[in-house]
């Protein structure tokens, strides 16, 4: 039994010293995964990767839908200001629930060729 044990322990370091290894790159968007660019790129921004199944895996539909947000396209006029006074994402993403909106790669992340300079958390 404690061999089990120590092996698996050992396996288990491997693992994590592994990921250590693991290079990190701007999201790319998977199924389900929402790209919003209403104002995105007329803003010099890339378009918005919302990643919808992320959210999904971790919160039941009503928790959004249709208090934050109406499910039907082109209905919910999402953009920066509005996100920063708690609307829309902001409802949670404010520093407090989840991450504030000051990193701008994590959600500007669709394929662009707008380039975001310097942005705060941004990874190379």
């Amino acid at each position: 039994m404690k061999k089990i044990i120590i092996v698996s322990l050992v396996f288990a370091a491997f693992i994590i010293a592994l990921l250590g290894f693991v290079e990190l790159k701007p999201t790319q968007a998977e199924y389900a995964d929402l790209t919003l660019n209403r104002y995105a790129e007329q803003a010099g921004m890339p378009p918005v990767v919302f990643p919808h199944w992320f959210h999904r895996i971790r919160f039941k539909c009503k928790v959004c839908h249709e208090e934050i947000f109406l499910m039907r396209q082109g209905s919910n006029d999402i953009n920066m200001q509005k996100i920063i006074q708690g609307e829309y994402c902001g409802k949670c993403h404010n520093g407090r629930v989840a991450w504030a909106p000051i990193y701008c790669d994590r959600c500007h992340s669709a394929p662009s060729t707008v380039v975001i300079p310097g942005a705060r958390g941004f990874l190379k």
